[in-house]
C-alpha cells in the first residue's frame, strides 16, 4: 500500500513539473560563470516559416558544453522564440530556459 502511494506521489510530481513553463523551473546552480556565447553562422532555413533557435552553453555536471543552434517549427502562427540564458543566482549561475511567446 505504501509503495502505491509513493508511486502515485512521484507520478503527480513528475506531471506537475513537466506541465510548468521552462522559465519557471529552478535548475542547478553552477559556481562557474558560463563562457561567452559562440558566434554561429545561421544557415538558410530548411523550410519556410521555421525559426532559428540559437545555440547555448549547457552544464553537464563537470563543464560547459556548446549546444548548437537549430531551426525548429513554431508551435503556432506568429510564435516568437525567446532564447534561454544563464542568470546570476546567489554566488553562481542558473539556466533559465527559452520559451515561445506571441
Amino acid at each position: 500500500m505504501k509503495s502505491v502511494v509513493l508511486v502515485s506521489a512521484l507520478v503527480i510530481a513528475a506531471m506537475t513539473l513537466a506541465a510548468g513553463p521552462s522559465r519557471a523551473a529552478v535548475g542547478v546552480v553552477v559556481n562557474i560563470a558560463p563562457p561567452a556565447p559562440m558566434v554561429e553562422a545561421v544557415p538558410v532555413a530548411p523550410v519556410a516559416g521555421y525559426i532559428w533557435r540559437p545555440g547555448h552553453w549547457r552544464w553537464n555536471g563537470v563543464r560547459y558544453v556548446w549546444i548548437r543552434g537549430r531551426y525548429v517549427a513554431p508551435p503556432y502562427v506568429g510564435a516568437v522564440w525567446v532564447p534561454g540564458h544563464w542568470g546570476p543566482r546567489g554566488p553562481g549561475w542558473v539556466w533559465i530556459g527559452g520559451h515561445w511567446r506571441r
